[in-house]
C-alpha cells in the first residue's frame, strides 16, 4: 500500500489492485471517481458508513453544495444500515399525536425523565469528564425532540401512526428512570420510511454529481497529515450481490486511498460483535451472558471505533450498552444468530429461569437494564413469559420492519385488523418459533417448558402458587400487586386500551387460553458509549481538543457526545440520535469546508 501523498500527483485514480483482483477492482473504481475532476483532494468530505446518520450527514453536505464521497464496506443493497430493519420508533415531546391522545407532555417533564434515566455521573461539569459533552448533547436532543424534530421530518414526508406507545415505564419514582407519559411514535412505514427521505436526497445529489458512492470500500485507516485527518485508506472488497442484511464476502481485491479535508465517521456500534460486547460488559450488569442472540446484521462490527481511536479520537463510556431481555430466536433468520424482540404490553407474568416471578421494576415494558441484571444474577441467560392467548393477541408486538408488514407497507386495513385478530407474524412465531410452548393445562405447560430447556427447573406446584396469588388480585379494581396496578394504569390510557393492553383477567381463566410460555433470550442491540464529540460533531482527543478534520455521528459517537443516553434509553431515541447527530455533523462540516 502506498504512503499518503503530499503532492497533486495523488488522485482518486490511484486505487491499487492486488494480484487476481484487477477486474473486480476496475469494476469498483468508477464508484469512487467523481465526475467533478481532479485536484489534491478527492472530495470536500468523506463519510464513512452508509447508515441513517451517514445518509443524513451526506444529505446536509450535498444541500450545502459540498462534494461528498460516501463509503461503505457493504454492497448497495444495505444502504440505510440497520435503521431499515427498525420498528421506526421516534421519541417526540408535546407532539400533535400526543395531544390527539390526550397526553400532556412538556420539555421540562421530558428533561426530568431523561436525566432520571441517564444517571450522568462522570464529570458533567468537568471539560475532561466522560459525561461532559454527553450531558450537553442530551439536553440539546431533548430540545430538538420538543422543538423542530417533528416539523423537520414532517416537511420531508415522514408521518406517524396516531397511537403513541408507552415504552420504558421506569422504576417507580417520578424523578427516576422511565417515561412519565407515552412518547414512542411509530413511523408510518416503520424504519424504511425514516430512511427514505434522506436516501432520496442523497440519490438526487448523486444525479447532480455532488455525491459519489463507494460501496465495498472498507476503511482500514484514517490518514493524518501534519496532525490533521486528511483522508482514508483501505481495501476494496470483491463485488457482492448479497441481499440486505445477509453477510457479504470479505475477500479483498484491491486497495484505495482517498483524500478530503474532512472525514465523518458514521459506522455504527458493536451489536453484532459478541467478543467486543463481552470485553466491555460492566460488572453492574452481572456476568456477561454465555449465550446471546443478535439484533443487528453482522456488519455492525465496531471496527471503526478502534481505527478512529488510533487516529487520535477518544472513546468514552464503552461500558454503557443497551441489550434487550425479550429476544426470540428467529425461525427464518436473515443474519447469523438473528433475534427478534418482543415489545410487550404490561400483563404477562415474568419468571426467571428457575420459575421465580420477578418483582418491580422488572416487569414487562418497565426497566430493561434492571431486568437484564436480574436475569444475569440467576446464572442463566434466559427467562420466561407465562401468558395467555388473550394477552399475546393484544399485547405482543415484534420489533423490526419485516415483522410488521401492515405498518411497513402502510396498509390501513391490515393495521386496523390488529384490533380483532392476532397479527400474522406473531402467530407464525407461536407456531414455528423454538421459544414457544402452548398448552391447554398448567401441568402440560410446565412439562413443555422443562423439555424445551432440558434444565427441569420449573416446579408445577410453585408456579401454580404464584399464578393463583396473582390471579386473586384481579377480583378488585384495586390491588397491592404492582404489576396489576400497572395494568389498571395502562387501561386508563386510551392508546393502551385500544391497542396494547388486554383487559385485566386471570392467567388461569379458561376463556383467555390456551396458556403460553415464551422463553426469552438476551438480544444484543445498541452501543451507548463511543467517540466523544462536541456539539458540532467534531471528534475530541484525550486532552479534549478537536482532532482536526475528524467528525463522527450516530451510534459510533454514542449518538452524540460519546453517550447522550447515559446509562439507559427512554426508547425511540436511537433513530432520533442518528438523525440529530448526523444533521449536526453534516451542517458543521459544510461550514468548515466553505470557501
Amino acid at each position: 500500500m502506498e504512503k499518503p501523498a503530499d503532492s497533486a500527483l495523488f488522485t482518486r485514480r490511484r486505487a491499487l489492485t492486488v494480484a487476481g483482483g484487477v477486474l473486480a477492482g476496475a469494476a469498483a473504481l468508477p464508484h469512487v471517481t467523481p465526475a467533478y475532476a481532479a485536484g489534491s483532494a478527492d472530495a470536500d468530505v468523506i463519510v464513512v458508513g452508509g447508515g441513517l446518520a451517514g445518509l443524513v450527514a451526506t444529505a446536509e453536505l450535498a444541500d450545502a453544495g459540498r462534494k461528498v464521497l460516501l463509503l461503505d464496506q457493504e454492497p448497495e443493497s444495505n444502504l440505510g444500515g440497520q435503521a431499515f430493519w427498525s420498528f421506526g420508533g421516534l421519541f417526540l415531546v408535546d407532539s400533535a399525536e400526543q395531544r390527539l391522545m390526550g397526553i400532556k407532555d412538556t420539555r421540562e417533564l421530558a428533561w426530568q425523565d431523561w436525566q432520571g434515566a441517564a444517571g450522568f455521573d462522570r464529570g458533567t461539569t468537568d471539560p475532561g469528564g466522560q459525561d461532559h459533552w454527553a450531558y450537553k448533547w442530551a439536553e440539546a436532543y431533548v430540545d430538538f425532540a420538543a422543538g423542530e424534530k417533528r416539523s423537520w421530518l414532517y416537511q420531508q414526508g415522514v408521518r406517524w401512526f396516531p397511537i403513541v406507545g408507552w415504552a420504558e415505564r421506569g422504576g417507580g419514582l417520578a424523578d427516576g428512570h422511565g417515561n412519565s407519559v407515552p412518547r414512542f411514535h411509530v413511523t408510518w412505514g416503520t424504519g424504511p420510511a425514516v430512511v427514505e427521505p434522506f436516501e432520496k436526497r442523497v440519490r438526487a445529489a448523486v444525479a447532480r454529481g455532488r455525491v459519489t458512492f463507494g460501496f465495498r470500500h472498507r476503511v482500514d485507516e484514517l490518514v493524518r497529515t501534519g496532525g490533521a485527518v486528511s483522508g482514508v485508506r483501505g481495501a476494496i472488497l470483491e463485488p457482492s450481490d448479497a441481499a440486505r442484511g445477509k453477510a457479504s464476502s470479505r475477500t479483498v481485491v484491491g486497495e484505495f486511498e482517498l483524500r478530503a479535508p474532512v472525514v465523518i465517521v458514521t459506522s455504527g456500534g458493536i451489536g453484532a460483535n459478541h467478543e467486543l460486547i463481552r470485553q466491555n460488559w460492566p460488572a453492574r450488569l452481572g456476568a456477561p451472558p454465555k449465550d446471546m442472540i443478535t439484533g443487528v446484521p453482522a456488519y455492525v462490527d465496531g471496527r471503526m471505533l478502534a481505527i478512529t481511536e488510533r487516529a487520535g479520537g477518544r472513546i468514552v463510556n464503552p461500558d454503557r450498552m443497551w441489550h434487550y431481555t425479550e429476544g426470540l430466536r428467529n425461525y427464518d433468520p436473515i443474519w447469523a444468530g438473528h433475534g427478534i424482540r418482543i415489545l410487550p404490553g404490561p400483563s404477562s407474568l415474568w419468571l426467571d429461569a428457575t420459575g421465580k416471578r420477578f418483582s418491580a421494576p422488572n416487569l414487562p415494558g418497565y426497566d430493561t437494564l434492571s431486568t437484564l441484571k436480574a436475569i444475569t444474577d440467576t446464572g442463566y441467560d434466559y427467562s420466561w413469559f407465562v401468558t395467555t392467548q388473550k394477552i399475546l393477541a393484544k399485547e405482543f408486538a415484534l420489533s423490526g420492519s419485516e415483522q410488521n408488514p401492515d405498518l411497513t407497507n402502510k396498509d390501513i386495513l391490515l393495521t386496523l385488523s390488529r384490533v380483532w385478530q392476532t397479527p400474522e407474524p406473531i402467530e407464525k412465531f407461536k407456531k414455528n418459533g423454538v421459544d414457544f410452548v402452548v398448552a391447554s393445562s398448567l401441568s402440560e405447560l410446565v412439562l413443555g417448558m422443562n423439555r424445551l430447556t432440558g434444565h427441569g427447573l420449573i416446579d408445577l406446584a410453585d408456579l401454580k402458587r404464584q399464578i393463583d396469588a396473582r390471579d386473586r388480585q384481579i377480583d378488585n379494581p384495586y390491588t397491592k400487586d404492582v404489576q396489576v396496578m400497572g395494568i389498571h394504569n395502562a387501561l386508563k390510557y386510551t392508546g393502551d386500551l385500544l391497542s396494547r393492553t388486554a383487559s385485566a383477567h386471570k392467567i388461569m381463566d379458561a376463556g383467555a387460553g390456551p396458556l403460553i410460555a415464551v422463553r426469552l433470550n438476551i438480544l444484543t442491540r445498541k452501543t451507548l458509549g463511543g467517540l466523544q464529540t462536541d456539539l458540532s460533531g467534531r471528534v475530541l482527543d484525550a486532552a479534549g481538543a478537536p482532532v482536526p478534520g475528524l467528525y463522527a455521528a450516530g451510534e459510533v459517537s454514542g449518538f452524540g457526545g460519546g453517550g447522550l443516553h447515559g446509562y439507559r434509553s427512554l426508547e425511540g431515541t436511537f433513530l432520533g440520535g442518528c438523525l440529530f447527530s448526523g444533521r449536526a455533523a453534516g451542517r458543521a462540516a459544510a461550514a468548515a469546508t466553505a470557501t
